[in-house]
């Protein structure tokens, strides 16, 4: 058995006691992977992809997307009322632009596009997907899911490994398990601390039933704040979602750390290593001191990560289609234009 092949059984080992978790302890599992996996995984996957050159064309390219990160922040954080009310367009801006920085190597061809870009937002910023795509799914469940998914698909295309595929069909299985398997009891809404902790997603599990034709909340409001909270925290239909939302975000850290021996994040300088460790455990501590607090702590970076991700995502997007026109045109084994691991 190889190593690629060791990985990929692990991965599907992860994925079902991440599934059992999920299934009885979905709120709680979820807080824990991202106030414990998730810092590690932002701190040492931003390193990985500097050393990789964030997978543009060109060497500064990714100021770019710092620069978005950072006004993105400072709209959170409402520095600006301005800044808040225009960080969807960001997030668009941020996501089209990165095919750019891929695709065209001219820097002034690059000022040219990113310019088009930023003027579509005319056009596309009052549509009805508009916010709930980039501002909603885009940094959330497509980040950590999705992308996840396509990752793999290129990793099991790009080596034609039957593990690779099995790996791929046990995360659709497992994720669909979540909405057919009857739970087998009613829900209990979990404890004051965890709602609050988790209120501040609660925004994506209101779309993500409503997505799935499991309700139909409206958005929140005065009126309407108890019956969405009693339905995400105290129903079946509430608890299906949170149970694929939990799963989604752990097996997306734990397949990033299990590939560790491929990616090799970890070959690093010894005091960047060291850096590493000393922020990770401080942002714990203050996830443990209160959840909020370490909320805010890593807005930035766990927002950035997503960001600078977007060129290898296009990149795995590239990937993925040359690999399926060879596997059904028989082509030979081609080379990509740059190397993109399956992460």
């Amino acid at each position: 058995m190889t190593s690629i092949e060791k990985i990929d059984y692990a991965n599907i080992g992860l994925m079902l006691i991440s599934c059992v978790v999920a299934f009885i302890l979905p709120f709680e599992l979820f807080l824990f992977s991202y106030a414990v996996l998730g810092p590690l995984h932002y701190l040492t996957e931003i390193g990985w992809l500097h050393k990789k050159g964030y997978y543009t064309s060109g060497k500064n390219d990714f100021i770019f997307l710092i620069i978005v990160g950072a006004l993105i922040t400072l709209g959170f954080f409402k520095a600006s009322d301005w800044l808040q009310d225009i960080s969807t367009n960001l997030i668009y801006i941020a996501f089209l632009s990165s095919l750019i920085l891929v695709a065209i190597k001219d820097n002034t061809l690059k000022a040219v596009g990113i310019i088009l870009v930023v003027f579509s937002t005319l056009f596309f910023s009052d549509a009805g997907f508009f916010e709930l795509f980039f501002a909603i799914y885009l940094p959330t469940i497509i980040h950590v899911f999705v992308f996840t998914a396509l990752f793999m698909v290129y990793g099991a295309l790009k080596s034609k490994s039957i593990s690779g595929l099995l790996a791929v069909l046990a995360l659709a299985a497992i994720s669909s398990s979540f909405f057919l398997i009857p739970s087998g009891y009613n829900p209990v809404a979990p404890s004051e601390y965890i709602q609050k902790s988790y209120g501040n997603f609660a925004e994506l599990n209101r779309n993500l039933i409503n997505f799935f034709g499991l309700g139909n909340l409206d958005k929140f409001s005065i009126d309407t704040f108890q019956n969405n909270f009693k339905t995400i925290f105290g129903s079946i239909e509430g608890y299906m979602v949170m149970r694929f939302v939990a799963f989604a975000y752990t097996y997306h850290y734990l397949n990033w750390f299990s590939k560790t021996s491929v990616i090799q994040w970890h070959k690093v300088p010894k005091k960047s290593l060291m850096g590493i460790v000393g922020i990770w455990v401080a942002s714990v501590a203050l996830y443990i001191y209160k959840y909020e607090v370490g909320l805010k702590w890593l807005f930035l970076l766990s927002f950035l990560h997503v960001l600078l991700e977007f060129p290898l995502n296009y990149r795995s997007f590239i990937g993925i289609g040359q690999e399926a026109r060879k596997l059904f045109s028989g082509g030979g084994n081609a080379p990509l234009s740059q190397s993109t691991p399956s992460k």
